[in-house]
C-alpha cells in the first residue's frame, strides 16, 4: 500500500516550487490531493499534470490570508474527496529587507501570507478533523526562524512565529486528544524561485556561490527533498510526532 492511500491532503501555495513538489509527492503516494494557490490557473494546471500521471487532485482558489476562504477550501476538499485528513501549510512570501528598510505595509504583507496563513488554516483544519478521526497539520517554516539574518526581518519573524504556534497547536490537540499531529519543517536554501529567482530576475551567481558555501553538503536542497519531510510528517509513519521542528538545511545550522 502506498504511504499515504485512502487519505485527503490539501496543500497550500502548491502552484509552484516547494508546494508543486509536495502535492506531486502526497499523490504519487496515493493522497487525493487539493492543490490550493492564490494563482487558481496554475493551481488547476499542477492538478491537471497529477491526474494526467494516475493521480487524484484537483485544483482550488485560496488566499491563505483570508478568514473567508478557509472554511470553503476545506468543503471543496470535503466535497470532492470526501474529508481532509492531511493539511500542509506551505504557501509563503518573501519581501527583504533590515528592520530600517521594510515598511510597515511589507512586514503586515509577509505577516499575512506566512503566519496569519497558517493560523487560519489550522484553525479551521483542526475544527474539522477533530470530529473526524483526526489527521496532521505539517506548518513549513524555514531556518530563519532560529538563525538570523539581517534582510530577513520579516520572513524570519514570521517563520519563527509559525514554529511556536506549531508547538502550541500540538499541544492544545494532544491534550484534547483530537488525534491531531502538528508539526514544522525548517527547510534550508531550496533550488527555488525564492532562492534562484526567475528567468527574467535571476539571482545573482556570487550570491548563490555563496549561500552554497554555507551549506556542509555543498548545495541547495531540491524540492523533492522537502517534500520527502511532508510526506513522513503527513503518514501514519510518524504517529507518535507532533510538536517538532524537523530542520532539513545539509548541516547549515549544525555549524
Amino acid at each position: 500500500m502506498k504511504r499515504m492511500e485512502g487519505k485527503v491532503a490539501l496543500v497550500t501555495g502548491a502552484a509552484q516550487g516547494l508546494g508543486q513538489a509536495q502535492a506531486e509527492l502526497l499523490a504519487a503516494e496515493g493522497a487525493s490531493v487539493v492543490v490550493a494557490d492564490l494563482n487558481a490557473a496554475q493551481a488547476r494546471r499542477i492538478a491537471e499534470g497529477i491526474r494526467a500521471a494516475g493521480g487524484r487532485a484537483v485544483g482550488i482558489e485560496l488566499d491563505v490570508s483570508s478568514a473567508e476562504a478557509w472554511p470553503a477550501a476545506i468543503d471543496q476538499a470535503i466535497s470532492a474527496y470526501g474529508g481532509l485528513h492531511a493539511l500542509i501549510n506551505n504557501a509563503g512570501i518573501d519581501l527583504r529587507g533590515t528592520v530600517e528598510d521594510i515598511s510597515l505595509q511589507q512586514f503586515h504583507a509577509v505577516l499575512d501570507v506566512n503566519l496569519l496563513g497558517t493560523f487560519l488554516g489550522t484553525k479551521y483544519a483542526i475544527a474539522h478533523m477533530k470530529g473526524h478521526g483526526g489527521g496532521s497539520i505539517v506548518n513549513i517554516a524555514s531556518t530563519t526562524a532560529i538563525v538570523g539574518a539581517p534582510v530577513t526581518t520579516a520572513y524570519g519573524a514570521s517563520k519563527a512565529g509559525v514554529v511556536n504556534l506549531s508547538k502550541t497547536a500540538a499541544l492544545h490537540c494532544a491534550q484534547a486528544g483530537y488525534g491531531i499531529r502538528v508539526n514544522a519543517v525548517l527547510p534550508g536554501p531550496v533550488a527555488t524561485s525564492m532562492v534562484m529567482g526567475t528567468p527574467e530576475n535571476p539571482a545573482p551567481p556570487e550570491v548563490l556561490a555563496w549561500i552554497r558555501s554555507a551549506v556542509p553538503l555543498g548545495r541547495l536542497a531540491e524540492p523533492k527533498e522537502i517534500a520527502y519531510a511532508v510526506l513522513y510528517l503527513a503518514s501514519a509513519e510518524s504517529s507518535f510526532v507532533t510538536g517538532s521542528a524537523l530542520v532539513i538545511d545539509g548541516g547549515q545550522t549544525a555549524q
